[in-house]
């Protein structure tokens, strides 16, 4: 199925008629039962995307999971859950996730904040889960571009998400910028400290980031020029108007880690 192919529209989050701002209502939208709500219709939208996923419909399957994502609360705080130092490795895409169940939190003062406060948490491993999902759908879709932004909006969540991490690295590998490959490279880099040193798949992440330094050097070499290409013909465009061209000066060094310019007839 191509990238272009059309997508069911997501629906948005329907707000409070006439009185949605006053204080109560807000009050309402950060309540547990609201956000315990919003997990369950979440939890069931991502559900029917997972049947899609397992019958390879990746479009469908994508619209489900965009859709159990505007179910859930908006990030509000740069607050991404904890892990205690024990990387995520698999999502619902892939399988149906063990760690989809809430992580245990510190005791606070008052169980009010404790609850409120663990469904936070709990929304933010569903959207880490949700955005690695649409992640998996748009590497069905060969769409690197959104492989990439849909894993940054998970790592937002759960910045030690190993799926995540992994399919950000392989699709800017597979988009081959220069700056695409140096964040291949750091989340490579990443992988290899959160993972287990006996992971299998350290074997693959360490040849890719061998790999990596020629990769990165010839791509920028080859931006470089292509910039400076660039330049070159937006100069004689202008230089040309004098019968002058950018051949007619000459870049020497300097012996200082400097340029002399030259001008040649």
């Amino acid at each position: 199925m191509s990238e272009n192919s059309q997508q069911p529209s997501v629906p948005d989050v329907v707000a409070e008629p006439s009185n949605a701002a006053s204080p109560d209502n807000i009050t309402d939208e950060n309540s547990e039962e609201h956000i315990r709500k919003c997990l369950r219709d979440a939890e069931e939208l991502k559900q029917e995307g997972n049947e899609h996923f397992r019958s390879k419909q990746w479009d469908e399957a994508l619209a489900k999971y965009r859709a159990a994502l505007g179910r859930l609360p908006k990030r509000s705080e740069p607050q991404p859950i904890t892990n205690k130092g024990k990387a995520r490795a698999v999502d619902d895409a892939d399988q149906d996730a063990e760690d989809d169940a809430p992580e245990e939190t510190q005791p606070t003062e008052e169980v009010h904040d404790e609850v409120v406060t663990e469904a936070t948490r709990e929304c933010a491993r569903a959207r880490a889960i949700l955005n690695a999902n649409i992640a998996a759908c748009f590497v069905k879709l060969n769409d690197n571009k959104e492989v990439v932004a849909a894993c940054s909006e998970a790592l937002k969540d759960d910045p030690h998400y190993v799926k995540a991490l992994q399919r950000r690295a392989a699709a800017n590998e597979q988009i081959g910028s220069w700056s695409s490959l140096s964040s291949a490279q750091e989340d490579y880099k990443q992988l290899v400290e959160l993972l287990p040193s006996r992971s299998p798949e350290l074997v693959a992440i360490r040849r890719s980031l061998a790999a990596l330094p020629s990769r990165i050097e010839a791509a920028q070499k080859r931006e470089t020029t292509e910039m400076l290409d660039k330049l070159k013909g937006l100069g004689n465009s202008i230089l040309g108007n004098f019968g002058l061209s950018t051949d007619n000066f000459q870049f020497v060094p300097n012996g200082q880690g400097g340029y002399s310019i030259n001008f040649t007839r």
